[in-house]
């Protein structure tokens, strides 16, 4: 991997925890059964996974 790609990942993979807590903020669960939702670390967990292959795909293959 390039430092490019690592850069374009990392950043995908902060802005999905970000946006994995803010979902278990704003909307949660009410129950608390839910897997990914019930707690803040399973979703901001949850939310980076998704960001980070989210935003490499992004990320220009090199070719040889």
């Amino acid at each position: 991997m390039t430092k490019k790609a690592i850069i374009i990942t990392s950043i995908g993979i902060l802005v999905g925890a970000i946006g994995g807590y803010l979902y278990y903020h704003f909307v949660g669960c009410a129950s608390g059964s839910c897997a990914i939702t019930s707690k803040p670390v399973n979703s901001t967990l949850y939310g980076s996974l998704l960001g980070g292959l989210l935003f490499n795909m992004f990320v220009k293959e090199e070719r040889k």
